[in-house]
């Protein structure tokens, strides 16, 4: 039920309110009629809050979801059952406990959340009714409804957030499907499910873990593993299920083992890659839909940071984002990279109880990036943290 991945640990089994909109009806995210760079100086940073108390949530994987000035999220283990939970915090640190999960009704969230009319919509790695993950929703009096539970056939194991388009939620499973190599779903509000696409491996990738976006009426995405050399791979499915392979990692300079979703910017699709390019810390990137790629920047792996699991946001002529590894005694960084490549370090964690490890991307609110930790902070399970851009 587990693997290891890029050195992570990832169950098997971006679309948050902070974005604009595709052609879908999704929300994606932010635009820029052009892409100026910037110098971007060094950031102001701050723990909002530190998991691990009892009947707190521990872990936080997610990105947070902004609404109506307060953060959303979820933490993959803790809560009353051990199981993952659903929060709610304040950009003034005031944490609150929304939901527990208990297994039935889902266990391990890793994706993010999706706020629909004041309804909480995401997706569990585990539990359910065949104990492969959940599609659930979460009202704000903390009643929660299993959508949908996953099973092999129509896929297992989601572990990124859920975008949607008119009656459906879209989103991806890491395994399962026709061919267990992971799936593109929909789903209806009322549970009706269809696979728009079963992976399998070899040139068509393998391990879809991160969101999916719109792009003129097309989903784009990555996987782990697969494409040409089986160093992860950009694709594309339209709603009615046509799939392509827009491009495959080659690990020749331009990263391998994409783990995180897309960011669209003036027509071009920004991402990240967890591993390799020239320094072996991973890269940032972008791809056009007809599939020429260009690195922007490759992590050395120490300094400047290394593994980014994260997808970017945009702010300003620059991309932000964070690192897993690297940067003040290997616990990872908050990063700005210019479109040209020009890199600022903007924390490097692991001093005092700052939090270590994020996994997840940068959510922008009222001025500040809002993020998570997985570990560390004053109680060891992970932080909320906010930063000046």
């Amino acid at each position: 039920m587990r693997r290891m991945c890029s050195g992570r640990i990832v169950a098997l089994g971006a679309c948050t309110l902070a974005a604009g909109c595709g052609s879908l009806g999704v929300q994606s995210g932010p635009q820029a009629a052009g892409i100026p760079s910037q110098v971007v100086p060094a950031g102001k940073y701050a723990v909002l809050h530190s998991f691990g108390s009892s009947g707190d949530g521990l872990q936080p994987y997610a990105k947070l979801a902004a609404s109506n000035g307060k953060l959303y999220g979820t933490t993959q283990a803790g809560g009353a059952y051990g199981l993952g939970t659903v929060f709610e915090i304040t950009t003034s640190g005031s944490e609150k406990l929304l939901y527990s999960f208990s297994g039935s009704d889902g266990s391990q969230p890793y994706g993010s959340l999706l706020n629909v009319n004041g309804v909480l919509y995401g997706s569990t790695a585990g539990g359910g009714k065949n104990g492969a993950g959940t599609v659930f929703s979460l009202t704000a009096a903390g009643i929660e409804k299993v959508i949908y539970s996953f099973d092999t056939t129509h896929g297992s194991t989601p572990t990124g957030g859920l975008i949607r388009s008119g009656s459906e939620f879209y989103g991806t499973t890491q395994t399962g499907g026709a061919k267990n190599g992971g799936t593109v779903f929909a789903v209806s509000a009322s549970g009706k499910e269809r696979v728009l696409h079963s992976f399998g491996g070899g040139n068509d990738g393998v391990l879809p873990h991160g969101d999916v976006i719109d792009v003129k009426g097309e989903l784009y995405g990555t996987t782990i593993q697969g494409g040409s050399t089986g160093n992860g791979s950009v694709f594309a499915v339209s709603t009615s299920g046509k799939e392509r392979v827009v491009y495959s990692f080659r690990d020749q300079g331009d990263g391998q083992f994409p783990e995180a979703g897309l960011l669209d910017v003036s027509g071009k699709l920004y991402g990240t890659t967890s591993a390799s390019g020239v320094g072996g810390g991973g890269t940032v990137f972008y791809v056009t839909t007809s599939g020429k790629e260009h690195t922007i920047l490759q992590f050395q792996g120490a300094g400047d940071g290394g593994t980014p699991y994260c997808a970017l946001a945009f702010y300003k002529g620059a991309f932000y984002g964070t690192t897993g590894s690297g940067g003040y005694r290997g616990y990872g960084t908050v990063f700005a990279v210019t479109p040209t490549g020009k890199q600022t370090v903007l924390h490097k964690f692991g001093m005092g109880n700052d939090g270590q490890t994020p996994y997840a991307g940068l959510v922008f609110l009222n001025g500040k990036f809002y993020g998570t930790t997985i570990a560390g902070g004053a109680s060891g399970g992970g932080t909320v943290f906010s930063i000046t851009p």
